[in-house]
């Protein structure tokens, strides 16, 4: 007979997909704040618009934390991430309109 030491349990972990994840957040959501104060800036040709911007990017941080638990949670999903790319996309794509 054999005897085989216990092994010790796995634990898993999130991995470096969860870490690019976060990264790819903490990106986006500075990013579209600012695409944010741009536009509003944009919008309304003063500074003004441009801090009504910043206050909806603030507005929109506050969200993403109640929807996440935390603003920048260890298992987001990647649909979030892609949402937020798909919204800075579009915060582009209006101020490049806006611009021209």
């Amino acid at each position: 007979m054999t005897n085989h030491p216990a092994q010790p349990a796995k634990t898993t972990s999130p991995g470096a997909g969860a870490d690019v994840k976060t990264f790819a957040t903490a990106v986006l959501l500075t990013f579209g704040t600012g695409m944010l104060g741009m536009v509003g800036w944009a919008l309304l040709s003063s500074g003004f618009g441009g801090f009504l911007g910043l206050v909806a990017g603030g507005f929109g941080i506050w969200w993403w934390a109640k929807i996440h638990g935390q603003v920048m949670p260890r298992d987001l999903k990647t649909r979030s991430v892609v949402i937020l790319l798909v919204v800075n996309a579009v915060l582009a794509l209006l101020l490049l309109l806006l611009a021209g």
